[in-house]
Parts: structure tokens; C-alpha cells; sequence
């Protein structure tokens, strides 16, 4: 067999439908850290986002047989990890939040790190004000680097309404940060 790391995704997916139900730790190796940073990203709270990723690649790994080859693996997962994070959002709403530690990083360079850290803060705030219909599309773009078709596909929207959440999540988040 070629080397794993130069197989496509989906010929990953029929080695482990097929033959070696191991395999699936290569699918694991190539998303789950990008999916966790959506996942929390979505959510707001990286342990819950890796929680969600966990399900998420579990019931990928349940479903796999259904997985369509003429489709993009890539978009078949996030979605999945997608529906995910709305169930963990949903469930959120219906508990009572705690304020979390603050937890200060203790860099070489603190007045940078600072800099850093409120610039992040800034950004996140802006995006946590943000409707999250037009949140979603922005971090498939920006942080997880999907295209348009990708998103579309894996946010289940046509690809017209992906451009203009798009715009329009540009035009607020401007406003929002303008705002702070």
C-alpha cells in the first residue's frame, strides 16, 4: 500500500469500510484538530468543542457506510460535527453559565502577549454579538479556509446565500468592532 498520508480521503474511506477498520485513525489525524477549532469557535468553550468533535467523529465512524463517495468527505464531516455543536448550543441555553477563571499566560514578552490577548478578546466579542447565522460562514471561511461550495454544502444553504451571509457577516462584524 502507498504511503497513508498521500491517500485521498476518500479512498481513506473505503480502506476502512473494506478492509482495515483502523484506518479511521488516519480521518482522525487529517480533521480533528480543525474541527475542533470550529466546534468551539461555534460554541464559545474549547473543552465543549472537543467533546463535540468526539461525538461527532464517532457517529462519522457509526455512519460511514452511508457516506456518499461522489460527495466531498470533507463536507460530510463537518456537518456532522456541525449538527453537533447546534445540539451543544441548544442544550447551553437551557443551563445556567458560571463566570470562568481568568487565567493569565505567563510569556517572556507580557506587554505583547497582552496586545495579543486583548486583540483576540476584541474580535471574539465582536463575533460572539454576532448573529450566529452569519458566524457560522464567516469561521467555515476564515478559520477553517472551506470554500464556498464547501460551506454550502456543509451548512445545507444554496451557494448565493452563502456569499451574501458572508457579506453581510463582513458589514456587522465591521460595525461591531467599530463599536469596542
Amino acid at each position: 500500500m502507498k504511503n497513508i498520508s498521500k491517500l485521498s480521503d476518500k479512498e481513506v474511506v473505503e480502506i476502512t469500510r473494506s478492509q482495515d477498520k483502523e484506518m479511521y485513525a488516519e480521518v482522525i489525524n487529517r480533521y480533528q484538530e480543525k474541527l475542533i477549532r470550529y466546534a468551539s469557535f461555534l460554541i464559545g468553550d474549547e473543552q465543549q468543542g472537543r467533546d463535540v468533535v468526539q461525538e461527532g467523529l464517532v457517529k462519522a465512524y457509526i455512519n460511514l457506510n452511508s457516506f456518499d463517495t461522489k460527495r466531498s468527505f470533507s463536507s460530510w464531516i463537518y456537518r456532522i460535527v456541525h449538527n453537533e455543536a447546534m445540539n451543544a448550543v441548544s442544550k447551553s441555553r437551557k443551563q445556567i453559565r458560571l463566570d470562568e477563571k481568568v487565567d493569565f499566560d505567563s510569556g517572556i514578552n507580557v506587554e505583547d502577549d497582552l496586545i495579543r490577548d486583548e486583540l483576540k478578546k476584541d474580535t471574539h466579542r465582536c463575533l460572539e454579538e454576532m448573529p450566529l447565522i452569519y458566524r457560522e460562514p464567516l469561521s467555515l471561511m476564515y478559520l477553517e479556509e472551506k470554500s464556498y461550495e464547501e460551506i454550502s454544502d456543509i451548512l445545507r444553504i444554496p451557494l448565493g446565500t452563502v456569499g451574501t451571509r458572508i457579506s453581510r457577516a463582513k458589514a456587522i462584524m465591521k460595525k461591531l468592532c467599530q463599536k469596542q
